[in-house]
């Protein structure tokens, strides 16, 4: 499937895309961020509102608005919206998501990412006897949500991991069916297992991400995987010690490549860095190489912003109105950046 021969039947999201279907002047990649926080304390389920968790809010996106960005991946904890698999949405819960939802307006796209890991209550799906059914049902719930609203984007899973790739394809073709067959034609973000690691996403041969998706379809013709890639030197993000420029930007090629050759569009789910100089230089290098693959990868969401980050190193949620040193590097690839 030629990317250029991809039909948008949603203006917002069009416009968003040009990047991954213009011509010879290709626009830069979308620039955005995760604003946290409604997955935190997930091992308190459902938890409190307001004490263990919170969504993001109007004032919380305000300053990445204001400096051009267009997308916001938001991520929330699926045993919240539906505690009981398989049973009717949390009506409270969907309520408090709308709002904040609503509040995230201003961006082109809202990325509703649920953010669990490709577990429920810890024991991942392929280990439940109804886990791939149980979640491509969550997915046909929340498409017959949110199908009029095209701004909303759905990130189908946060980092599956420990799934084996052929397993997890089999599950997400799954989810992708049940939205498509609500008559949603929302943009689908489509991780891989793995941690949906961009640095791994062609190895281990028949077992890879890159093998288990390739020839992948969406009926809706209107997705794109969801790769990750961080700084460090294991590539969790973990750290704040940062592997040189030249390294960060090898990490991502092999992706680019396979999107490249399979006709695929990517987006850069996550990424992100202290704020040291060597952090900076390798977050400038990912990025300059994303910019050059502004063919295949449509944009790019950094982690994290958020309301309640305390001393988290990535955090750039700016403080007293003084933006962190991170985006003046995000800055640099925002269009109309230098």
């Amino acid at each position: 499937m030629s990317a250029g021969r991809l039909l948008f039947r949603d203006a917002p999201l069009a416009a968003l895309l040009l990047c991954a279907v213009s011509g010879a002047a290709q626009a830069r990649p979308a620039s955005g961020v995760n604003l946290a926080s409604g997955e935190f304390n997930s091992k308190r389920k459902p938890g409190v509102y307001g004490k263990d968790y919170i969504y993001p809010d109007a004032k919380v996106a305000a300053p990445f608005l204001a400096s051009g960005m267009k997308i916001v991946r938001v991520p929330i904890l699926w045993e919240r919206v539906q505690p009981v698999m398989g049973q009717p949405l949390a009506p409270d819960e969907m309520r408090r998501l709308d709002k904040a939802l609503a509040g995230m307006s201003g961006f082109q796209t809202i990325v509703l990412d649920v953010h669990n890991y490709g577990k429920f209550n810890g024991q991942r799906l392929d280990q439940m006897p109804d886990g791939a059914a149980s979640f491509a049902e969550l997915w046909r719930q929340l498409a017959e949500r949110y199908k009029g609203q095209g701004k909303i984007a759905f990130g189908l899973m946060n980092e599956p991991n420990g799934i084996p790739a052929p397993t997890w394809r089999k599950m997400a073709d799954g989810a992708v069916a049940a939205i498509r067959d609500t008559g949603a034609r929302n943009l689908i973000l489509v991780p891989g297992t793995s941690w949906t690691g961009a640095h791994s996403w062609t190895k281990g041969g028949a077992n890879s991400n890159a093998a288990a998706f390739a020839g992948f379809r969406d009926p809706g013709k209107n997705f794109a995987f969801e790769l990750h890639q961080y700084l460090d030197s294991d590539n969790m993000g973990t750290k704040e010690q940062c592997v040189d420029g030249a390294t960060a930007a090898a990490r991502i090629r092999p992706a680019t490549e396979w999107l490249r050759k399979n006709r695929y569009r990517g987006f850069l789910g996550e990424f992100g860095a202290a704020s040291n100089a060597d952090c900076l230089e390798a977050l400038n290098a990912l990025l300059r190489q994303v910019e050059q693959g502004s063919d295949v990868w449509m944009g790019w969401a950094y982690w994290a912003g958020g309301p309640w980050w305390k001393r988290y190193p990535m955090n750039i949620q700016p403080e007293g109105g003084q933006h962190k040193p991170q985006m003046a590097v995000l800055e640099r690839f925002m269009a109309g950046g230098r």
